[in-house]
């Protein structure tokens, strides 16, 4: 089994420096270049022939010192410069085999012959697409999210899928299906049941936790996942309103009733704590009914006065 392939810090010289040193050896060579040819030139003037000059020992070490300076080392070292901005790696293989990475931003040179790719360590947004899905009770729902996320290991997203982004994005849409069948729109009790929409801030937990483990092969940190949309399908939005406002009207009902009956409760006993009236089981039952009456009623109680009774 291939062993994985984890980051470490690539062989790296500071580029100014080796700059430096490849424009002394230029200049020292295309000097001495001129001079061989000034020399060269000089004796062709006194009639010697160019073959018994080239004949010469010096002379021929001489060139051959000077074509390997700049064949050899000035003209293959140019590619050995590169640059990495902020937030920026750069992965570096030389003859298929990954020799390291760099991180550090700057002017940088290694060995000309290893190939460098660049690779982004800035935060990224991916906003999924709204997808359909049927939660815990079947419901079929519209969810979406957004997933804040960026690179922590070059090699590993390099090296591990061939598009790191594309994964990403399709590993995100994977997790948010999962996370959306294993809970309920919504519930009538959250601390029994939870749902998407009651706890959204154990709801971002869950699926971050869950898109981490996914991505954590491509060398990926999922910083934020979120739920950016959650609606129910459109076939059933309308049944679900309706529940919803008959769900919310009953709840406020019994809050009223709850409310009236502790104010018919507190009158009563207050009447006979402070003895203001004697009242017999009918009267009572007569008050409770007109109080409730008032309480409850959405619309404005009309008073009735009461003038006597009248007698035939």
């Amino acid at each position: 089994m291939e062993q994985k392939i984890k980051e470490f810090p690539a062989f790296k010289v500071h580029g100014f420096i080796m700059l430096a040193v490849v424009i002394a050896l230029t200049l020292f060579g295309g000097w001495y270049l001129w001079y061989s040819v000034q020399g060269l030139g000089a004796l062709l003037g006194r009639g010697l022939k160019v073959a018994d000059f080239i004949g010469g020992d010096e002379f021929f070490a001489w060139v051959a010192w000077l074509a390997a300076t700049l064949l050899i080392v000035v003209i293959p070292s140019l590619s050995g410069f590169f640059s990495v901005e902020p937030n920026q790696a750069v992965v570096l293989m030389l003859f298929g085999k990954y020799v390291g990475s760099v991180r550090s931003s700057g002017f940088w040179w290694t060995n000309p012959f290893a190939s460098k790719q660049k690779i982004s360590l800035r935060v990224r947004n991916f906003n999924s697409k709204i997808i359909k899905v049927n939660d815990a009770q079947g419901s079929p729902i519209e969810i979406a999210a957004v997933v804040v996320w960026q690179v922590f290991d070059s090699a590993k997203s390099k090296f591990a899928v061939d598009d790191y982004s594309e994964f990403v994005a399709i590993q995100s849409e994977t997790a948010i299906r999962s996370l959306a069948i294993r809970y309920p729109y919504d519930t009538s009790d959250e601390t029994q049941t939870p749902s998407l929409r009651g706890i959204p801030d154990e709801i971002a937990h869950a699926l971050q936790k869950e898109l981490q483990a996914r991505l954590e092969v491509t060398g990926v940190e999922v910083i934020e996942a979120r739920l950016s949309h959650l609606a129910y399908a459109p076939e059933i939005a309308q049944v679900m309103l309706r529940r919803q406002q008959a769900k919310a009207l009953i709840d406020a009902r019994r809050q009223i009733v709850e409310g009236a009956v502790g104010m018919v409760n507190e009158a009563l006993n207050r009447l006979s704590t402070e003895q203001m009236v004697n009242l017999d089981d009918e009267r009572k039952a007569s008050m409770i009914n007109n109080l409730l009456v008032v309480l409850t009623s959405e619309q404005t109680a009309q008073p009735v006065i009461n003038t006597g009774t009248l007698y035939n």
